[in-house]
């Protein structure tokens, strides 16, 4: 038994989403009750406590677009990079990335970026992976550090054309067997997914052999429209739109999510909703790509299921949240867009992306609900209510804030101390298999 309490709690349950001094208690990797301090120390006296001191107790972040393989590009300089537009940066730069990855080079970026995402309160994590200098084994490597650190984590390999037909084969390949393994597990912390680069690297015949081979229970990761390029592309090859395209092909549904989506037409938005099929947004990605800003305020009005991501970007829900709030009102040019809508995508539509992967409830503290929680280090400055939430965190918190996180109930972090894995061997270790993989790229 664990009791996380003495801070203002923020459930995320529109049934008592506030409490200005609380506790939650843990049982297993469940919760079990939520309340007042006073009474819930009464009730169980014998119970492992941890003190918020005053700090806000809320429900851990979800991720619902991740890139772990991109962990080794910070501060990475490729010979003769100097991209002129988004597929420049593609091929110079991730691609260049992902074909020279070792599977041990797949592991410790996983460890990596899961030891961020820790330090940022985030405990599920929905990962899109390429590797194709190492496809096979590789989402086993990154279960391996998802078991280690403790996220829960929904992963797939990308599918793509890009590098030859017997690479797409072998992608696919990985998928199926780490979708089939997946499903057997009974954990409740894995899931998988048929991934796939984007339609521009897919052919029909690749396509068609993913869906042969993926089982019915799962859908479709990919990326949908980044790029002004991925649509001139179908246009051009196949005289449709990129959502059409996927439609033919059996893509959309319930449990497939599309990355992006930003250029796409009222249409192709209908398709979306009418499927529907999910949608993840990656605000500072598509702002550092200079790819533009997608429809994503008409996408969650159309009442399609649109969640928030960082794209490898950055592991800080906090970090995104706060970048798409400025973004739409900046693109928009419009001060009264973002305030509702993305704290939705956030807080509500992530939790109901990962219901559709993941039995237990994410996203919320309440009976029964999964043992995610997080403190964060937070004295407002101004009063705070349930109806003031989201202001105070947009404009108060940060995900470097997060002080303890605990996953399935087990405390990953206290304190800023890791719990479960020695943080100062990993980063040496990834130091080291940075500089080694610097050095094989720049050394073509």
């Amino acid at each position: 038994m664990l009791i996380l309490g003495n801070g203002r709690v923020v459930t995320r349950d529109g049934k008592r989403p506030f409490l200005e001094s609380g506790a939650v208690v843990i049982e297993g990797n469940t919760i079990c009750r939520i309340g007042d301090l006073e009474e819930v120390r009464a009730a169980y006296p014998g119970a492992e406590y941890i003190d918020a001191k005053g700090g806000l107790i809320m429900p851990a972040f979800i991720n619902v677009h991740e890139h772990i393989y991109s962990a080794f590009a910070r501060g990475l300089s490729v010979n003769g990079y100097d991209p002129k537009g988004f597929l420049d940066i593609l091929d110079g730069m991730w691609w260049t990335i992902d074909r020279n990855l070792t599977l041990h080079d797949t592991y410790l970026s996983a460890v990596a970026t899961y030891i961020d995402s820790i330090k940022n309160g985030v405990t599920t994590v929905f990962d899109h992976h390429a590797s194709f200098g190492s496809i096979r084994g590789s989402l086993f490597e990154i279960e391996r550090a998802a078991k280690e650190t403790g996220v829960r984590s929904c992963l797939c390999y990308e599918i793509s054309d890009r590098d030859g037909k017997d690479k797409a084969r072998e992608s696919v390949m990985e998928n199926a067997e780490f979708i089939r393994h997946a499903l057997k597990d009974d954990s409740g912390m894995i899931a998988g997914m048929m991934g796939m680069h984007a339609q521009f690297t897919i052919s029909d015949d690749t396509f068609g052999l993913a869906a042969e081979n993926k089982p019915d229970e799962v859908g479709y990761h990919i990326h949908v429209a980044e790029g002004i390029e991925d649509l001139h592309h179908c246009l051009k090859h196949y005289g449709k739109r990129i959502v059409d395209r996927l439609m033919d092909h059996g893509i959309l549904g319930e449990k497939t999510l599309l990355g992006h989506c930003i250029y796409i037409n009222p249409h192709e938005m209908d398709l979306i909703r009418d499927t529907g099929t999910m949608v993840v947004h990656n605000p500072e990605s598509n702002m550092g790509n200079a790819c533009g800003c997608p429809p994503t305020m008409k996408l969650v009005h159309r009442g399609i299921l649109t969640g928030l991501g960082t794209d490898g970007y950055t592991h800080d829900m906090m970090e995104s949240f706060k970048v798409a709030n400025v973004l739409h009102k900046h693109h928009l040019c419009d001060p009264t867009t973002a305030w509702a809508e993305v704290p939705q995508m956030l807080f509500e539509n992530n939790a109901r992306i990962a219901g559709r992967y993941f039995k237990q409830e994410l996203g919320v503290l309440k009976e029964g609900a999964a043992a995610d929680v997080i403190i964060v280090d937070y004295d407002p400055l101004t009063p705070m209510n349930e109806g003031n939430i989201n202001g105070h965190l947009v404009f108060g918190v940060t995900g470097h804030d997060v002080v303890t996180t605990v996953a399935n109930g087990k405390v990953l972090m206290k304190d800023r101390r890791l719990t479960e894995i020695d943080e100062e061997k990993v980063m040496a270790d990834c130091r080291q298999a940075a500089a080694g993989l610097a050095d094989r790229i720049n050394s073509r």
